[in-house]
């Protein structure tokens, strides 16, 4: 199963970074591309089962359902359940840790997926360059 990784280093306590990232449904609030985000149904962003649908450019959307949540270690993965992309059997993980020499925070965002072996390398590139290194150099300027 190919696997897509990204980091960044950014200026701002783990604490903090984790605060803003654990809901999982503000994803459109820092993320380049999606137009609205939402929890499906209604409830809190950090339930577990909670199913996040994102509108992107083109009416594009993607639904993600929340897998697992873990405070202490900063972390959460969830499923991706639908995708205007030619993945399978996707998953995402988002992890913070903290830089203890700086004070500043660690962010990793990975995921693995299934692709026909045609896909396979456009899809690595599309999640680890197009979303999550995007993604994080979004945040890295949120928290300048």
């Amino acid at each position: 199963m190919p696997r897509s990784y990204a980091s960044a280093v950014l200026n701002a306590p783990a604490d903090e970074v984790w605060a803003y990232l654990r809901d999982f449904g503000n994803i459109a609030d820092w993320m380049p591309g999606p137009e609205t985000s939402l929890i499906e149904d209604g409830g809190p962003a950090d339930r577990v089962g909670c199913v996040r649908r994102v509108i992107g450019p083109g009416d594009s959307v993607f639904r993600e359902r929340l897998a697992g949540l873990d405070d202490a270690e900063r972390s959460y993965w969830y499923e991706i359940l639908e995708a205007p992309l030619p993945i399978r059997a996707a998953r995402g993980h988002l992890r913070v840790a903290p830089v203890t020499g700086t004070g500043q925070a660690f962010v990793e965002w990975w995921g693995e997926f299934s692709a026909d072996a045609g896909d396979e390398e456009a899809m690595g590139k599309t999640l680890s360059r197009g979303i999550y290194a995007t993604g994080l150099d979004a945040l890295a300027k949120r928290f300048a």
